[in-house]
């Protein structure tokens, strides 16, 4: 199916139809965000589900109650999906944990006026493609990757859902009141989960113990993560996920895009990313 069967464009980005109603946006964009809310804000693929896991977990002390019984996306809810406006949210307890897929400027008002709680997630871009490659074969709400090739144009020119990886970073390393705004890379948490998990305590307020922290970053390396089923999905119909095609939790790792991108391909994403962030002081990971 094509982008116009499969996507609606809003404020100047793709968004699949299916999980993205008029209603549903209609709500985020007169959501009313607590000062004390936790925002989860990635970029596609870029560890969204990994912190769905964590954080909870460090909110509620190393009890694995939350991220064992209830779905991740009840959870840690997507703000702009449809299913945010059935769960209640204004009566949810505070400190309460949302994730967003939205670009800096497409936050609503509140956003702004009450300043929550932000950690944004980022993963080197070819990483991102690669990962994005796959899903975009197993999920039936997103349009066929076709070939690397096709894909790599398509990622690069941003005519995926949530537009360009390149703009969604630079909105967001240069928002405003960065006081409230923790940056953190997926390859820093491979690297360590252990320092991740307290850095981010830390942020939230949470004052745990190594053996808590410990016990946190054990049940949330990659590959204990995928085996909870509240966590990979394997409860959601194949109508949507294909998961014979791609496992949705699939390898986590850093550097699987040199099993995908040809030195050719690599050398012309590299000409796009130098012209795209060739402005750009921010310090990133893989710098």
């Amino acid at each position: 199916m094509t982008e116009a069967e499969l996507y609606s464009m809003y404020k100047g980005v793709y968004v699949p139809k299916v999980l993205h109603t008029p209603e549903g946006l209609k709500y985020y964009e007169e959501f009313n965000f607590r000062q004390d809310d936790i925002l989860i804000v990635t970029y596609p693929k870029s560890g969204t589900t990994w912190m769905q896991e964590i954080v909870p977990l460090i909110q509620s002390e190393g009890d694995l109650t939350p991220v064992e019984t209830i779905p991740n996306w009840d959870r840690v809810p997507w703000l702009e999906e449809h299913r945010a406006n059935v769960l209640n949210l204004d009566e949810r307890p505070s400190p309460r944990i949302f994730a967003t897929h939205y670009h800096y400027h497409m936050m609503p008002d509140s956003f702004f006026k009450v300043k929550p709680k932000v950690l944004y997630v980022l993963r080197h871009p070819k990483d991102v493609f690669t990962s994005s490659f796959h899903y975009y074969g197993m999920a039936s709400f997103l349009v066929n990757p076709g070939t690397v090739d096709e894909f790599l144009d398509t990622f690069l020119n941003g005519k995926v859902m949530f537009g360009s990886w390149f703009d969604h970073v630079n909105g967001w390393i240069h928002a405003k009141d960065q006081e409230h705004i923790l940056y953190l890379f997926y390859e820093e948490m491979i690297m360590d989960l252990k320092e991740s998990v307290r850095k981010l305590s830390c942020f939230m307020g949470k004052s745990l113990s190594q053996d808590i922290i410990e016990k946190i970053a054990d049940h949330c390396v990659f590959k204990n993560m995928k085996k909870n089923k509240m966590s990979n999905y394997s409860m959601v119909s194949t109508e949507f996920f294909d998961q014979t095609k791609s496992e949705f939790l699939r390898k986590g790792t850093a550097g699987d895009w040199k099993n995908t991108l040809t030195a050719t391909q690599s050398d012309h994403f590299d000409t796009v990313y130098k012209e795209k962030m060739k402005d750009v002081k921010f310090k990133f990971f893989w710098d």
